[in-house]
């Protein structure tokens, strides 16, 4: 089964990456870079990625036939931004859990665990046609 990880935080917790040191950056990248090269090792993983800041997103729609409506996004009143994510194929939702459980303890300042939310979904499948 797929299943997508999605680590969200809020506005504050990007605004506070200012303030960690250079060393606890380091640190934090390095476990993602490892969890990565973990789950490629075992054949778990699909793809993953790190978004960029919030306040550069974009929300586009289709307004018109001849030009798509884009504005500045997301609004102020949206609580939590999705920060990354990771698709894994695994046996079953228990290992799912698992690795969303080692992605939330990712270091922050002073080594402690951040404990960051991952949303776990199973991906859909489309009904055979």
């Amino acid at each position: 089964m797929k299943y997508m990880l999605m680590m969200s935080c809020t506005r504050s917790d990007f605004e506070s990456l200012a303030g960690w040191t250079p060393d606890e950056f380091k640190a934090h990248i390095e476990f993602m870079i490892a969890l990565t090269r973990e789950l490629t090792a075992t054949g778990e993983l699909v793809a993953a990625e790190g978004l960029d800041v919030p306040m550069k997103a974009k929300i586009v729609r289709a307004a018109r036939a001849d030009a798509p409506m884009v504005t500045d996004g997301p609004f102020a009143e949206t609580k939590e931004f999705l920060a990354g994510f990771w698709i894994v194929e695994v046996p079953s939702e228990a290992r799912a859990v698992a690795i969303a459980a080692k992605a939330s303890t990712a270091p922050g300042p002073g080594g402690r665990p951040l404990q960051i939310p991952i949303e776990l979904r199973a991906v859909g499948q489309a009904p055979e046609v």
